[in-house]
């Protein structure tokens, strides 16, 4: 006879810690810790990713959210960072030859800002030398003799023309561009009216005089374009020569100063060209009155010789470190932008925006990869980059035929970044599977676990996370109590008497609202009642449903008992999940056998509701059923398994162990205990594996035996590896030590079947056979005779068979003997 599983002791239940354990009153007497807690692989692993310089070792940050991976990321980064030399600035510039690609021009950290200091300063020299120098008495004094240079020429050519004209009675008359002619009597010049009363004599005398003329006025002007040649060339002299004595002073130092920077002399050269031509264009030749705006003259400057500064960094500030949290293509790479202008679209080189790639340049960028991976086209980009090492600044969509407008090609730059992707596993897995560059590209994996050990060392540590945390935060200091109170909730959320959980943030998160507690109860220090309340503050939020659920088992909506027995009927265990709130809910799990060759029918499956493992969990316990009970006779049944009022989706191996109990107690009509409720994935040996949500599950049907009151009888049955995942809430255990709820832990189904039915399962002998009265006995007696109830069934069949066979030959005998 084997002994009866007996419950586990109250201390079992969860990893307690003791009063005085931690070496401390309070917080304020700890040193903070900050950083990480744990974690030596994910450390070590960025440690490596950092100082490795290769190409393709950029760093993928695997991990829950909540574990710190993104702050300790950070922070290690900047603290490398730190200690590396400051990358190159980088300015647009105008590209005088063409202006729709502008050039990009390199500055050592701190010298961009200064080189657009000095354009500015050329540009207010500028605007204070013109158009003053073209105002200069001086250059006025050779204007106006290279001018009467030609209007003398001019006047000498055209006076000789009038002369002769006055000698042969023609008037001459002059204006701004063109000459005319009319006749004249007495010295006077005659109308159109006198004209009509002249004899065709003196027509055909004034028209022969005309053309004479003209043909004087032709030869006497024959050299005009030339004396306008050499006048424009003079004029044209006289200014380049004006703009450069007056221009050189303003712009030589620059030449100097940046003597050794060969990109920022080449540009100096040809805005020097190009100013040359502006500035005759503006001030010769009286131009519009809009040119001498200031204001407006200040713009044009500006728009096209002012750097447009696309990065800057400090001489001692490192290596940048940059965090994208919103990656689009624009923020990533930077983009050109456009200004309207009656209604016209129009950019230049000063409207290209630079990019988060821009500002990380030559150090590290940050960036979440779900939020990476929703744009295939920027995935596709970030990968283009990084392999080709340059960054360029382009339409997202111009290869598509999206993008109309006429846009810049700014200068590729050269790109020098490690990229740090963080992401759930999920995702790593997934790039892994579908992108064969991943691999080559992010080589260096930095894995956050999502627990840690538990032991002393650990513990401290994490009381010192907290000090750094409630002094961040402004915190009030926490009583060892509440720390401890803190710690075990850690060991709540990893499932683990033994560890705590990585995701450190759901315990600052209750950290916080348990100070707000203190300040509601106007205490001084937080204490494991300030954690209590909130932990029951937050359940209550959460537990709409919880509630509900147990409302409707007690008034009778969802049929469940906790107490009496029943044949065929079983309570299992299950864990619901409704957004960020999980808890237990009891269902009951109920079968029928009958004699029949269709074995067991799991009617979730059936009904396509049941999942893959769920499906997978009653397979195995067929295969149980067949190893243990089927060697001398076949399993002849028809066996049903449901769980009752169950209308969404079921899955999981979890309720394995209460479907083999349940389906026995239905063939050899024993019946269950209902006040104990089950749960255990099981083996085809028939033994009992652990499951998940432990904690939840046990309370779940606690919180319905106290619901209805407790009996002192009631309990629920685990497996016996799942006791290290034991961490129950305090109303559990205190029930427990009180003898009114239990907990048993079995390794096997024949533990389950003796504590549920009170029958002895019996241990097979050397024959195969079980004692009689045990239960095991009990179900291969009923096995036989289910099987024997097939056999005559069969010889019943071969006999009517044989009856039907013999009428049917009498039958034929007869109608021969009629032929």
């Amino acid at each position: 006879m084997s002994e009866m599983v007996q419950p586990l002791a109250p201390s079992a239940l969860a990893a307690k810690l003791q009063e005085g354990k931690l070496p401390f009153k309070t917080l304020n007497e700890l040193e903070s810790l900050s950083g990480i807690l744990g974690q030596e692989r994910a450390v070590e692993a960025i440690q490596f990713g950092v100082a490795m310089h290769r190409p393709g070792y950029n760093i993928f940050v695997m991990g829950g959210s909540g574990t710190g991976r993104s702050s300790y990321v950070t922070s290690y980064l900047k603290s490398e960072a730190k200690r590396k030399e400051s990358p190159s600035e980088w300015v647009y510039v105008n590209n005088f030859k063409d202006y729709r690609t502008p050039k990009a021009i390199e500055f050592k950290p701190g010298q961009s800002k200064e080189f657009e200091q000095d354009i500015r300063a050329l540009i207010d020299g500028l605007m204070g030398t013109f158009p003053a120098a073209f105002e200069n008495p001086n250059y006025q004094e050779q204007k106006g003799a290279i001018d009467r240079v030609f209007n003398e020429q001019y006047e000498t050519a055209i006076n000789r023309v009038e002369r002769h004209a006055s000698k042969i009675g023609v008037a001459m008359f002059r204006d701004a561009s063109s000459v005319s002619f009319a006749p004249m009597r007495e010295g006077k010049a005659l109308d159109e009216a006198d004209f009509a009363t002249l004899s065709d004599e003196e027509r055909d005398a004034f028209q022969a005089g005309v053309s004479e003329l003209e043909g004087m006025l032709n030869n006497e002007l024959l050299s005009l374009p030339t004396w306008k040649r050499i006048s424009y060339e003079q004029l044209r002299e006289l200014n380049l020569e004006t703009v450069k004595e007056a221009l050189d002073p303003l712009i030589e130092p620059l030449f100097n100063k940046y003597l050794e920077e060969e990109a920022v002399q080449s540009f100096l050269k040809e805005m020097r060209e190009d100013l040359d031509k502006v500035i005759i264009d503006q001030f010769v030749d009286d131009k519009a009155s809009d040119n001498r705006d200031e204001t407006s003259r200040r713009a044009m400057y500006e728009e096209m010789y002012l750097p447009n500064v696309a990065v800057t960094h400090t001489s001692d500030g490192g290596q940048p470190v940059v965090y994208e949290p919103h990656p689009t293509y624009r923020n990533l790479f930077g983009q050109v932008e456009y200004s309207s202008d009656q209604g016209m679209l129009i950019t230049s080189y000063r409207l290209i925006r630079s990019g988060s790639l821009h500002a990380a340049n030559g150090g590290y960028l940050i960036l979440d990869a779900e939020k990476l991976l929703t744009d295939h086209y920027l995935w596709e980009a970030l990968k283009r980059a990084l392999k080709s090492k340059t960054l360029k600044i382009e339409h997202p969509y111009a290869d598509m035929g999206l993008m109309n407008t006429t846009t810049l090609s700014p200068e590729d730059l050269p790109l020098q970044v490690k990229v740090v992707l963080i992401g759930s596993r999920d995702i790593y897995y997934l790039l892994q599977d579908a992108d064969p560059d991943f691999q080559e590209m992010f080589r260096v994996l930095v894995d956050f676990d999502d627990s840690l050990k538990r032991n002393e060392e650990t513990e401290l540590a994490f009381a010192r996370l907290l000090k750094d945390r409630i002094a961040k935060e402004g915190y009030s200091d926490v009583s060892q109590k509440g720390v401890a109170r803190l710690i075990e909730y850690s060991s709540r959320l990893a499932e683990h008497q033994k560890e705590m959980a990585a995701k450190i943030g759901d315990v600052f998160e209750l950290l916080g609202e348990a100070d707000f507690n203190r300040q509601l109860a106007k205490d001084d220090v937080i204490t494991d009642v300030h954690v209590a309340r909130a932990l029951a503050a937050k359940k209550d939020r959460t537990g709409r449903v919880a509630e509900k659920i147990i409302e409707e088992i007690v008034d009778g909506s969802i049929l469940l008992d906790s107490d009496g027995e029943a044949i065929g009927k079983i309570n299992g265990l299950t864990v619901m999940q409704i957004g960020d709130s999980s808890f237990g809910a009891p269902a009951r799990i109920s079968t029928t056998v009958y004699p029949g060759g269709k074995g067991i029918i799991d009617i979730e499956r059936e009904s396509n509701l049941g999942q893959n493992i769920h499906s997978k969990g009653v397979l195995i316990l067929s295969g149980f059923l067949g190893h243990r009970y089927a060697q001398k006779y076949p399993l002849d049944i028809c066996a049903s398994i449901a769980m009752e009022q169950s209308y969404g989706y079921v899955d999981g191996d979890s309720a394995s162990t209460a479907e083999l109990c349940c389906l026995l107690s239905a063939l050899v009509n024993v019946p269950l205990r209902q006040d104990l409720a089950i749960t255990g994935s099981l083996n085809q040996y028939g033994q009992v594996q652990a499951i998940g949500g432990v904690n939840e599950k046990i309370e779940g049907f606690f919180n319905v035996c106290s619901a209805r009151g407790l009996t002192g009888t009631q309990g629920v049955i685990i497996p016996k590896s799942n006791v290290i995942n034991l961490m129950l809430s305090d109303e559990v255990i205190e029930a427990v030590e009180a003898g009114k709820f239990y907990v048993y832990a079995i390794e096997n189904a024949d533990e389950a079947l003796h504590l549920l039915t009170g029958i002895e399962p019996g241990v097979q002998d050397a024959e195969g056979n079980y004692p009689e009265g045990t239960l095991s006995n009990m179900v291969l007696n009923r096995l036989e005779e289910i099987s024997k109830l097939g056999h005559e069934d069969d010889e019943e069949s071969e006999d009517e068979s044989d009856k039907e066979k013999a009428k049917s030959d009498k039958d034929k005998s007869d109608d021969t003997k009629k032929s």
